[in-house]
């Protein structure tokens, strides 16, 4: 396979259609294609690159022959059809029926359908791009695959793209085929079944980052949400109040209130769910039974949470560097130093603010070097690299610790400002007394879980023990030893 996937990509001379180059031996095995779009012509290259005959079928070749590469043939759609037994489609839906006059030599013959509908078109029609073709040309097989493939991934090679040809067709001779053909040109073949399963192929290259989707409406929604809190606070309470002008700071100031909130709540809902996937368990005695559905997509979409709270976490400290450089600090500066001036005060020094200060920026740095780490192990390549006992200590001891963290960090920041009336604008609490509420009840059940009636009970139906089933044993002499090697 590795052979394979290091062929090196058809050459710049080869692409420059200059006619100097020898032909294609023709043992070589010989590839139709329709089409002369972008995809067609890196589709083109590609299996030149990879050693086979490719012969383009165009309605109008003089126009088209130079921008394919040499090696290939470039001719009339009549002719490009008469010899290859495996054909490639490269061309829109609509143009489907112009193909019609070409039924009988197409006869017995495998058709690729490598097209994408639009978002809209895949909404309105029922059946699949492949389906539709298979219906023209009933005495065709045809194969969905190379859909899912970008034409740059096809230039590039696999190494800079998907690797995965997703390969559906009611024939399993003709998947087998235009399998062989996929590995020859580096790329991994996937079963997905039959042609029934093109329309759902068809949907994938549709999807804008699925599984971020939910992930990123909720980043957004907590945004705005504080937001909106901190300006009610910061900006329109000494307006309405003191008629103090304070909305300068809605681009910097509020937004670097707002963005740490955002961290240190979405940081908390990556581990809250098992917190509540441990309860479940131990309530219902056993860990046969599936989660409910909204419990599940939370588990396996913690990923992207905790990668959200790692990019809102390091605005904030960007935010932060950003802050000193501001018009209105220097001009707070000054005015603190004449109002020093004017008291007669010759030294001003706070030691408690001083002692809070500096320990508050110790624990963000911690907390912030702790999520880079969970952030870079999250990385395939690296993840890839560790076991599952490395993998496990990174995601869920080091998580706890950078949660402790930023819970210290939290509450180093907040000081004694909860307890001061002054805090207290509209008789809204302070922002920060909003987002400890979550961390502290998770931080407490993972305390709960600690203890050992708790945790001798869940380990043991991590291994298999059920409350009310057969399956009933006592856990070895050092639990301990059981715990390290449970798993949910």
């Amino acid at each position: 396979m590795s052979g394979e996937m290091d062929k090196p990509l058809i050459s710049r001379r080869l692409v420059d259609s200059d006619g100097s180059l020898a032909e294609v031996p023709n043992k070589a095995p010989k590839v139709g294609i329709l089409g002369s779009g972008d995809f067609a012509r890196s589709l083109a290259t590609r299996l030149v690159g990879s050693g086979f005959s490719v012969v383009v079928g165009s309605r109008n070749p003089k126009r088209t022959a130079g921008l394919f590469p040499s090696a290939a043939q470039v001719t009339f759609q009549e002719e490009a059809v008469s010899s290859p037994q495996v054909i490639f489609v490269a061309m829109f839906r609509e143009h489907y029926s112009s193909l019609c006059s070409l039924s009988d030599q197409l006869a017995g013959k495998i058709l690729v359908d490598v097209s994408n509908p639009t978002e809209k078109e895949h909404l309105q029609q029922q059946q699949s791009n492949a389906e539709y073709l298979a219906s023209l040309f009933p005495a065709c097989t045809v194969v969905k695959a190379f859909n899912v493939i970008s034409a740059w991934a096809l230039q590039a090679g696999p190494k800079d793209g998907n690797r995965q040809v997703l390969i559906c067709s009611d024939q399993l001779e003709a998947k087998h085929t235009i399998s062989e053909m996929a590995r020859a040109m580096g790329f991994t073949p996937l079963d997905m079944g039959s042609l029934a399963s093109a329309r759902e192929i068809e949907a994938i290259p549709l999807r804008l980052f699925p599984s971020w989707k939910v992930p990123t409406l909720l980043a957004l929604g907590l945004f705005v949400f504080f937001y909106a809190y901190n300006f009610t606070r910061d900006v329109l309470h000494p307006y309405v109040r003191k008629h103090e002008n304070k909305f300068y700071k809605m681009p910097l100031s509020v937004v670097n209130t707002t963005l740490p909130c955002v961290a240190y709540v979405l940081l908390s809902l990556v581990y809250l769910p098992g917190v509540l996937a441990a309860a479940l368990q131990l309530k219902r005695g056993t860990k046969y039974q599936r989660f409910p559905d909204w419990l599940d997509h939370w588990l396996q979409h913690r990923k992207q949470i905790g990668l959200l709270s790692f990019f809102f976490g390091v605005l904030h400290a960007l935010y932060s560097f950003c802050l000193p450089l501001r018009r209105s600090h220097r001009y707070d500066l000054v005015n603190l130093a004449v109002k020093q001036v004017l008291a007669n005060k010759s030294h001003l020094w706070v030691e408690e603010e001083v002692w809070r200060m500096e320990i508050y920026l110790s624990l963000g740095v911690l907390a912030l070097g702790t999520l880079s780490l969970l952030a870079v192990t999250s990385l395939p390549s690296i993840a890839n690299s560790l076991n599952w006992k490395e993998f496990s200590f990174v995601q869920s001891t080091l998580g706890f610790v950078a949660l402790m963290l930023t819970t210290l960090h939290t509450l180093t920041y907040g000081w004694t400002r909860a307890f001061e009336e002054n805090h207290y604008k509209f008789y809204l609490p302070p922002t920060f007394t909003l987002t400890l509420f979550l961390p502290c009840v998770i931080i407490l059940a993972k305390g709960l879980f600690l203890l050992p009636c708790l945790s001798l009970r869940l380990t043991k139906i991590r291994r298999g023990w059920e409350k009310d089933g057969a399956v009933k044993f006592m856990l070895p002499a050092d639990h301990r030893q059981g715990e390290k090697t449970s798993h949910v």
